[in-house]
């Protein structure tokens, strides 16, 4: 879901439902509408009697009843600011995936220097970003880097598991991403659709999308300076 609309041209979703006054009753009636989907969050707000629902990382607004889905930034006209973009930022500095709960075994593995320091990165082989950040990666030690190949975009599919099934997965990662040289392999069992899932279920909505070892997610793509600062960061905690 992606929500960039201005309060003026809101979506209107129409949804059957009974009349819910309380957030947890809400959220439990919110829980049939987006089957197999998180429900983070439902909270009365300020304005318009409205409730702000978050659903994988993002957000969006509805009534207490659960008739109207209201999809849109809410705009303070003395201030012009979104109240919604800032709602959406402190989502996004509080958000948290544990790296342990990540299958890091269906990971590529790059062991940098000593390797203390761990990342993991959702990436898309086709994603231009994924391969901007490969370049700032590699300006990175001391780190081990588990990459787990996320293809969401048209034919990265058949390049992904041509990655996977080499004989040297890392070096065919590398020099697809770094050299724009394809790997030949053939198909082979692969566990991208395990990855998709697991991506699916933390709410990975797009690549790359980094995940730290205190759990902060930082999604889009990043320089090496602020990857070292957040290793940093995280090793403390």
């Amino acid at each position: 879901m992606r929500f960039n609309l201005v309060l003026s041209s809101l979506l209107l979703c129409f949804l059957a439902g009974s009349v819910f006054a309380d957030e947890s009753s809400l959220k439990k009636t919110l829980i049939t509408s987006f089957p197999g989907e998180k429900i983070e969050s439902v909270k009365k707000t300020p304005y318009l009697g409205l409730y702000e629902v978050v659903v994988g990382g993002e957000l969006f607004y509805t009534d207490e009843k659960a008739t109207y889905f209201f999809f849109g930034h809410v705009v303070d006209p003395q201030t012009k600011q979104s109240l919604t973009s800032e709602r959406l930022q402190q989502i996004k500095d509080t958000r948290r995936i544990s790296i342990d709960s990540l299958p890091l075994e269906l990971a590529i593995k790059a062991v940098k220097g000593n390797g203390k320091r761990k990342l993991a990165v959702f990436s898309d082989p086709n994603c231009g970003y994924c391969k901007r950040l490969e370049k700032e990666l590699a300006k990175v030690t001391d780190v081990t880097i588990y990459t787990l190949l996320y293809p969401v975009l048209n034919g990265s599919v058949e390049v992904a598991t041509a990655i996977w099934c080499s004989a040297d997965r890392l070096k065919a990662w590398n020099d697809f991403m770094l050299k724009d040289t394809p790997s030949t392999e053939k198909g082979c069992e692969t566990p991208i659709e395990t990855l998709l899932q697991t991506g699916q279920k933390h709410g990975i909505n797009g690549t790359p999308t980094l995940i730290f070892a205190d759990g902060s997610v930082v999604p889009g793509m990043i320089t090496a300076d602020i990857i070292e600062k957040k290793l940093g960061t995280a090793a403390i905690k």
